[in-house]
């Protein structure tokens, strides 16, 4: 990709996505950041080869990285999306695509303030994404063309794998693949610490957990049903019986409906099922 590419707001999150964007091959040269701390801009600077502006230095960093760019990446929380794009509407190029990675902000509230005819691009990525394994699901806004599409898929193409979605389906995969990592990191938590009180050593027993289930979610995806070996049969017992699949699908249905967004009463009332002795409560750090 050699379009001008611009971050305004780079966490963790956007830095994931940029870490895969040079990955893929897009030259550092063509890439502008914008963050708020000088710190954070000469770290970035440093680390990636990225032109990096602190915005809280240059009053105009915004608007004036994003004159001339093919695309712009809204980096801020979400509550920070429709100043932002206020802030730099005048100055976006008629052509360019906006692309925002906050959660529950819309298409239409970006669309409101920004110039018309701006082609804008929801996307709702995940976690994973900073490990290179994420799933990001896109949805074009009005005025978003297959072209403007396209380059949002590149944007993302180095970090796992993209789909195209009707922005109406967008709470469903916030849902699944937003919040679904929460529910693995847990499992694995706590088959680490079962691990630990079957006499395993901590160091050990995060290994184990964490491989595990890394390793499983590509068989996943296998046409076969998996059949458990005697010795496991116990276990999946536990796992599949009546409460624990509907827990889980209420959570979602809850992760679905906008403003419900409690990942801590969703943790607690997954730990009212403790898969014992296979999954106790976690007991370490």
């Amino acid at each position: 990709m050699t379009k001008k590419i611009v971050f305004l707001g780079c966490g963790s999150m956007g830095e994931a996505i940029l870490t895969g964007l040079l990955a893929a091959g897009t030259a550092p040269q063509s890439v502008v950041v914008t963050v708020r701390r000088s710190e954070r801009a000469e770290e970035l600077a440093l680390r990636h080869g990225v032109t990096a502006i602190a915005s809280n230095e240059e009053e105009r960093a915004n608007a004036d990285a994003v004159t001339g760019a093919d695309v712009v990446i809204l980096g801020v929380k979400p509550v920070g999306i429709a100043a932002l794009c206020r802030e730099i509407a005048a100055d976006l190029a008629p052509n360019a695509v906006v692309i925002s990675v906050a959660a529950a902000v819309s298409l239409a509230q970006m669309e409101a303030v920004l110039k018309p005819g701006q082609p804008v691009v929801r996307s709702m990525p995940n976690t994973p994404l900073t490990v290179g394994r994420g799933v990001v699901a896109l949805s074009a806004g009005t005025n978003a063309t297959a072209e403007h599409l396209e380059a949002a898929h590149q944007v993302f193409d180095g970090s796992g794998i993209v789909l195209d979605i009707p922005e109406d389906q967008q709470d469903a995969v916030s849902a699944i693949s937003g919040s679904g990592p929460a529910y693995a990191f847990y499992l694995a938590e706590a088959m680490a610490a079962a691990a630990v009180e079957f006499g395993l050593s901590a160091d050990i027993a995060r290994i184990l957990a964490r491989e595990t289930v890394a390793g499983s979610a590509p068989g996943h995806a296998a046409p076969r049903r998996h059949q458990p070996e005697r010795h496991h049969r116990a276990g999946h017992r536990h796992v599949r019986r009546p409460g624990v699949a509907g827990h889980c699908r209420r959570r979602c249905e809850g992760r679905c409906r906008p403003r419900r967004r409690d990942h801590g009463r969703a943790r607690r009332e997954i730990t009212r099922y403790h898969f014992w002795p296979y999954f106790p409560e976690p007991g370490i750090t």
